[in-house]
């Protein structure tokens, strides 16, 4: 055992290195020390603990938020995510496996952490931060099993850390059930030992009792829905030895525990939707409360979140900002921008809702939606398709189109820097058709592929051409997703209940919209089209969150060939000299036709794993 707790001492410092964050985050214990050494000082405890929090990874490289689902297609042919939804992948192709490999390697130094803080001298450290720190250690347990019944299904629950002799085919998976109790369980543990909300920022990054109970809401939420809740496709999903892994049939009821869930987190009434009003802003603004949302560290909605410097890398900024600055990397599709609703609450489907396609804005005109900030015109600029004109204020932080100004970029240079000289007028506007600054045919590698960008979680105080991206949280778990757990589960077990619509609308309240029953009365009450509506909701709040992927997958709508077929504008284009007003771009095309099989509603589990433990079983169709 100290052989193996030194090898993972020293291992755990690269990992370390790449964690450039505040406070209790910075430690880490000193290189090489042995097991009983780590254990004599609270520095290193501490440092041990941190080395689990490194694990807590930001999907912004991965398949949920790359392209993986509807909302989003990487402009890279060789990623990993682009051979995935083409179908080329197998249990050899490792695609995001260091997530099993990382959960299982937290994991076990959450129990070597547990074992052992306790050897820490008194004098060094209290027996209640003691105590705090074995609940942050089971919080993070669950959290990473959650993880891995996420993706892949029902994993091996440990009860202690293995040993080097330990015989590995001894251990099969668990089935589902367990594995959501034990979640339960880990969650319940610490959130014993845990305040309801942490009220210092000196605590930023740590888990809360209402975090405990959020990832409850999250597992419980997963477990009601079809993909395991009854799903015929998992009657054979079983162990060696016949155990089912699997639920096997449909209930009902587990829609009720989902909602209960979610109504714990609200009832702590430790949260609120944020709104740029916390700022110090005299009046409302939903673009504002929904932009800066993302960019306000330890701000009121949020339940749980990881806080990282300013690195490019984790910023978002290069990868959702046009070339010749940016990376051109989170090409937003037609499908998501289409999802996104008219200022007056209505789809771009309804003739009453005032969306049209054709022609083009004549004149700035910023009067006509709000007021100006951070060179943010909300749609009426000259040369501007009508296509993005009176769009929810959702839509302009989330979608980075085709004339809008770039936000990153601080100064008139910065700005010019990604404009032609046609277009060059100090705002920076995005160039997505052929030959613009971002289009193929300056970039015929690189360039946008769909004519947008998502640009969520974006700041104005970044600059991309310095390759520098402002502080700010990344959130892993916030109240609007919370509202939209309850919402959901509740109108599949009590559809007439009148909490449904009053959640929901509390989100679209934040984003500027109508109640929805103002808007569309028939939907009230009617549990298919509430249904319809919750999680059209999620499309667009949650946009580029890594929630779309999940939602789609545990409702068994990734086979939908709705979803399958990727839409965007016509970026072979050429603007012939007129700017930006001219009609051929803004015509629809495919994109693509995904490539779907249900056996990929769960990873496949890493065949290497599968041979070097006999009592582990392959996901189904794989």
């Amino acid at each position: 055992m100290k052989q193996k707790s030194t090898k993972y001492i020293a291992l755990s410092l690269l990992a370390l290195t790449l964690m450039q964050s505040c406070n209790y985050l910075d430690k880490k214990p000193d290189n090489l020390l042995t097991s009983d050494m780590l254990w004599e000082t609270r520095a290193n405890a501490e440092g041990y603990l941190n080395q689990i929090y490194a694990y807590v990874s930001m999907p912004v490289d991965d398949y949920t938020v790359l392209g993986a689902s509807d909302e989003n297609s990487c402009n890279i042919p060789s990623v990993n995510v682009r051979k995935m939804v083409a179908g080329n992948w197998n249990p050899q192709s490792a695609y995001w496996q260091e997530n099993w490999n990382n959960a299982y390697s937290a994991i076990r130094q959450s129990f070597v952490f547990e074992e052992n803080i306790d050897k820490v001298p008194e004098s060094a450290m209290g027996s209640d931060l003691k105590t705090q720190y074995k609940a942050e250690a089971r919080f993070l347990r669950g959290w990473f099993y959650w993880k891995l019944l996420r993706q892949y299904g029902p994993a091996v629950l440990l009860d202690k850390p293995l040993s080097l002799n330990d015989d590995y085919n001894k251990y099969p998976r668990n089935s589902f059930q367990e594995c959501v109790d034990y979640i339960n369980k880990m969650m319940d543990l610490a959130a014993a030992d845990l305040p309801v909300v942490w009220t210092s920022s000196s605590n930023y990054g740590r888990p809360s009792k209402g975090s405990c109970l959020a990832i409850k809401s999250q597992v419980a939420l997963l477990a009601a829905s079809p993909l395991w809740n009854g799903n015929p496709r998992f009657a054979n999903f079983k162990n060696k030895d016949g155990k089912a892994l699997a639920p096997l049939q449909n209930d009902p009821n587990k829609w009720k525990i989902a909602a209960d869930a979610a109504k714990a987190v609200i009832d702590l009434n430790a949260y609120k939707l944020f709104t740029n009003l916390e700022q110090g802003d005299s009046s409302f603004d939903p673009y504002l409360s929904f932009r800066d949302l993302f960019l306000t560290n330890f701000n009121s909605e949020i339940i749980f979140s990881t806080h990282r410097a300013d690195t490019w890398q984790w910023g978002h900024e290069k990868r959702s900002a046009p070339e010749p600055g940016g990376i051109n990397m989170m090409n937003a599709t037609q499908n998501v921008v289409d999802a996104h609703l008219m200022r007056n609450g209505k789809t771009i489907e309804d003739p009453t809702s005032g969306y049209k396609e054709d022609g083009f804005v004549q004149q700035d005109d910023p009067a006509n939606y709000g007021k100006q900030r951070d060179g943010v015109n909300r749609g009426y600029i000259a040369g501007n398709s009508y296509m993005y004109v009176d769009r929810e204020p959702r839509f302009y932080v989330n979608i980075l189109y085709n004339g809008k100004p770039i936000l990153p970029a601080p100064t008139t240079d910065d700005r010019n820097f990604f404009s032609s000289d046609v277009n060059k007028d100090g705002r920076g506007r995005a160039e997505f058709y052929y030959s613009g600054k971002a289009g193929v045919g300056q970039n015929s590698n690189s360039a946008d592929k769909t004519g947008y960008l998502g640009q969520k979680n974006v700041s104005p105080a970044s600059n991309i051409r310095q390759d520098r991206a402002a502080y700010r949280p990344f959130i892993h778990i916030r109240l609007a997703e919370i509202y939209l757990n309850y919402a959901e589960a509740l109108n599949e077990a009590n559809p007439s209940n009148p909490d449904i619509l009053i959640y929901l609308n509390l989100v679209r309240q934040r984003a500027g919209l109508p109640k929805l029953e103002s808007v569309y009365p028939h939907v009230a009450g009617n549990k298919d089209e509430q249904r319809k509506w919750i999680l059209h909701e999620r499309q667009i709040e949650l946009a580029f969150e890594g929630d779309r992927y999940f939602t789609l997958i545990r409702r068994l709508m990734m086979g939908n060939p709705a979803v399958q077929t990727i839409y965007r504008l016509n970026v072979s284009a050429n603007d012939n000299g007129q700017g930006f007003a001219f009609q051929d771009f803004y015509k629809r095309q495919t994109l693509q036709t995904r490539y779907w099989n249900d056996k990929m509603y769960l990873f496949p589990i890493l065949q290497d794993d599968i041979d070097k433990n006999n009592a582990l079983v392959q996901n189904p169709g794989w």
